[in-house]
């Protein structure tokens, strides 16, 4: 318990021994001998008719007068203590949203023009297939959307979010430099869509910047019909817009908002054409998720010319309700046989010194400077070229990495949590988050495990980024230690998550994957010396000590240096083996009926990887480094590890708890007084686990990722047989290698490939996943180049893993248009989330060698 907490139950107890003592002392008055009152002078003895004097006590209406002060007393103490009880409960049911007491590492307004121009704007939308907004918590907001015109479905489909369901051949950002600009390639089945931004800085709210946006046949002799919708909007009423308007056609928008001062968007369109058409929308929407639909709400029919009956869908022009205060919304939109193009011109009414507008050749040749820059820095960074990859495969990094880069996004608004204290979800704090997403279309908003996978590779391009990121997500942490593992943050964000997996409970963590990336950013932080390195690193450490006592605390086992993940259900009778969720393994086998009593060796590894860190950390602060130092020799200890976590039986580290393998799903038999073949109403035949054996305490030796924790960690020693164990299995095809990368468990697991409820299909039971590949080669890079007997086993192993994923993942690009979340270990084909430029993209990394 807490020392607030502590300090608040030691009031209560004062409460109480002061009622009690009152109390004693008021029945004390009450019963005084007549001679103890005479002799304070405040009671005269009255005497019997016989003239004797009986009466030892208080008279009747003066035990009255006591009694009463007796029971108001006890009511004012009794309702003291009662408040402070309510008090103490709604103090529990504050903790989970109570920010944590520490400076923060983001400074108010730190994310406005003034602090940091290069990053006000950018693509920080990444659920929209192209969408512009600044750094700002109610920015305004710029997008595209698109219909094929003259199809068989009524209305075409409109493209606005990234949507699997879309069947797009594919679409990714194919260079971008998280700053100046991003050239993005879209591809429908018969025409290809390039939008490209590029920014020009000046004035004090973050400069200029203007979006292109081209559509092209992918055969010429066959050009299909596209109506192009280039749009501005509002979030809420945060501001003003206004249409400019002339001879029917819109020129462009004038608005305000209080974190860009005025500004003005100017449409710039081709001319003199016969088959291209313009009009525009002009509304007004509550909330930024309802854009397409009121859009599509509206569409009217119109006919393509006098000459034909075709109809197409277009814009009706204004459509602003009776009851909204203007417009918020505001569509330019270009209807035209394939190839055109369009551009729209954002300008900040604060640059003053604009010499001429960003667009046409001037646009043009800001693009093609930062594309040079692009390009150079790349290869300084990565070195593919100087490592003999061909052009293709340099292609292929530049789309992967630039689109991890695009992705990135900016978001503002509070989470919704729970503690066992609360019946009900309450709200965080309301928060910025600047941060990577998984996928555009299925994962569009943060994930803390995934983070730290992914500024892996973002620290390698622009630490400032970096340091960013991670201090976005540091300031997140309430007073326990704890951050929302998943941040689904405004309107937008909302709308594209299950209401199931909105809430997040506190109790639940995820692997403290930033300590990756910190190992080198501390490094260089403190070897650069600044004063604003210097002043982020010592905000940043009370942050990170919280985080970390926080998992010593909520996630340790029953037993010393042992920990386990909470949140795993151990009613659930539907799973075939609880979820372990908070691991982020989410169906990864552990032990089969959950207790306090497991150990988890993931976890464990964790905590040691991240206690190495605190050290270093502590160091290079000038911090006492004892503690850190001490647990973390404690945790890589070998003997102690084998002691908790090696399986004699199994040949392998394991987790261990209450287990059996001998369990199934089937479903549930009727009532026996129903006859054979009927299933009574409301009877519910999903399928429901049957445990076959008895479970007993031993280790769950389901070999795979989770079993290679010690080694993915280095924390095995190089000498130890054990490291030769672990490096056969990986190597051994009836296990774990496949020809595309180390499969997440092994193919002679009972486990493998297997269903863990009716509906859900196997996820880290057999698929190949590229951020414990990256952690596998990582480590091997490791081993081999450390002396041991292990050493020249590790640069083979390393030499060939490296070569399957490159090749299978560049195959696999270019077959299919995307990267993937995983890939199948079978055939190496991807599946999952499309594009999963998340940690999917430490490909990059993986082909330029940077561990």
């Amino acid at each position: 318990m807490r020392a607030s907490a502590r300090r608040l139950l030691l009031l209560l107890c004062c409460f109480r021994l002061l009622n009690v003592a009152y109390l004693r002392f008021l029945f004390s008055r009450i019963n005084m001998s007549k001679s103890e009152v005479r002799h304070r002078g405040k009671f005269k003895p009255r005497g019997n008719i016989d003239g004797s004097n009986e009466n030892k006590g208080l008279s009747t209406k003066e035990k009255n007068a006591w009694a009463s002060r007796l029971i108001g007393t006890f009511i004012f103490v009794a309702g003291v203590i009662f408040l402070c009880y309510f008090r103490y409960q709604q103090y529990l049911k504050d903790i989970i949203i109570t920010p944590l007491d520490s400076p923060k590492i983001i400074q108010e307004n730190s994310s406005l023009p003034s602090s940091d121009p290069s990053r006000f704007w950018g693509s920080y939308r990444p659920h929209a297939y192209f969408g512009l907004k600044a750094r700002s918590k109610t920015s305004p907001v710029f997008g595209l959307m698109w219909m094929t015109q003259m199809v068989n479905t009524m209305p075409p489909p409109l493209r606005h979010w990234c949507d699997q369901g879309d069947g797009l051949d594919s679409y990714t950002w194919k260079m971008h430099d998280g700053r100046n600009f991003g050239v993005q390639e879209i591809k429908e089945k018969n025409y290809v869509i390039v939008t490209e931004f590029v920014k020009h800085q000046g004035g004090d709210h973050g400069g200029d910047w203007t979006a292109r946006v081209t559509f092209k046949a992918k055969d010429p002799s066959k050009p299909s019909v596209v109506s192009g919708f280039l749009y501005a909007a509002l979030d809420g009423d945060n501001g003003q817009l206004e249409p400019v308007l002339s001879k029917r056609h819109l020129k462009g928008v004038k608005g305000f908002h209080e974190d860009l001062g005025d500004f003005n968007v100017v449409f710039s369109s081709e001319k003199g054409r016969k088959d291209y058409k313009e009009n525009y929308f002009i509304s007004h929407a509550q909330q930024l998720d309802q854009l397409k639909d009121i859009l599509l709400k509206n569409l009217k029919v119109e006919a393509w010319d006098k000459g034909r009956t075709i109809p197409y869908f277009t814009s009706p022009g204004r459509r602003v309700p009776k009851d909204a205060v203007g417009p918020n919304f505001i569509m330019k939109e270009v209807t035209a046989q394939l190839p055109f193009t369009m551009e729209m011109a954002f300008e900040s009414g604060s640059f003053n010194a604009r010499k001429e507008r960003l667009e046409g050749e001037i646009f043009s040749t800001y693009l093609t400077s930062e594309i040079n820059r692009f390009n150079s820095k790349f290869e300084e960074t990565f070195g593919l070229e100087k490592r003999a990859y061909n052009a293709k495969e340099i292609e292929f990094a530049k789309s992967v990495f630039s689109n991890m880069l695009g992705s990135v996004g900016y978001f503002y608004g509070s989470s919704l949590v729970q503690s066992k204290y609360n019946k009900e979800p309450v709200s965080y704090w309301n928060a910025p988050l600047y941060s990577g997403v998984p996928a555009r279309p299925f994962f569009p908003r943060g994930f803390l495990w995934d983070e730290g996978f992914h500024n892996l590779l973002l620290s390698m391009w622009d630490e400032e980024i970096s340091k960013d990121i991670i201090g976005h997500w540091m300031d997140l942490m309430n007073i326990e230690g704890w951050i929302p593992r998943e941040q689904i943050l405004g309107v937008e964000s909302r709308a594209k998550v299950p209401s199931e997996f909105v809430v997040q409970r506190n109790t639940n963590a995820n692997p403290p994957t930033f300590f990756l990336p910190l190992q080198r950013l501390i490094k260089n932080m403190m070897s650069s010396g600044t004063v604003k390195d210097k002043a982020y690193l010592n905000a940043l450490y009370p942050r990170l000590k919280t985080w970390f006592n926080y998992y010593n605390n909520t996630q340790k086992g029953r037993d010393a240096f042992t920990y386990r993940w909470h949140g795993r259900d151990a009613t659930a009778t539907k799973q075939l083996n609880p979820l372990t969720l908070a691991s982020g393994l989410d169906d990864y086998p552990r032990a089969s009926h959950p207790t306090d009593g497991e150990r988890h060796v993931d976890l464990y590894c964790w905590i040691a990887l991240a206690s190495g860190v605190m050290a270093d950390i502590a160091k290079t602060l000038g911090k006492d480094t004892d503690k850190y130092t001490s647990f973390h020799k404690l945790l890589i200890d070998n003997q102690r590890l084998d002691s908790l976590h090696w399986s004699p039986k199994g040949k392998q580290y394991s987790d261990f708890g209450l287990h059996t393998d001998k369990a199934k799903l089937e479903k549930p038999k009727p009532p026996s007084n129903v006859a054979p073949g009927q299933v009574p109403p409301n009877f519910d035949m999903t399928k429901i686990r049957v445990v076959l054996e008895e479970p007993s305490l031993k280790f769950v030796n389901a070999l795979g990722y989770v079993s290679l924790f010690p080694f993915l960690t280095k924390i095995i020693e190089p000498d130890s047989p054990k490291l030769k164990q672990v490096m056969d299995d990986l190597t051994d095809p009836n296990k774990l290698w496949t020809d595309f990368g180390i499969r997440s468990i092994s193919r002679k697991s009972r486990f493998y490939g297997r269903y863990n409820t009716e509906h859900d299909p196997p996820y880290w039971r057999g698929q190949i996943w590229i951020n414990m590949n990256y952690l596998c080669l990582s480590a091997l890079h490791h081993y081999s180049s450390v002396p041991g007997a292990n050493q020249n086993q590790a640069k083979s192993v390393y030499d060939r893993l490296r070569k399957n994923l490159v090749n299978n993942l560049v195959k696999e690009y270019y077959r299919t248009g995307y990267i993937w979340e995983n890939y199948n270990d079978s055939t190496g084909e991807g599946k999952g989330a499309h594009p999963f430029t998340g940690w999917s993209a430490l490909i990059v990394l993986i082909m330029s060698e940077k561990f």
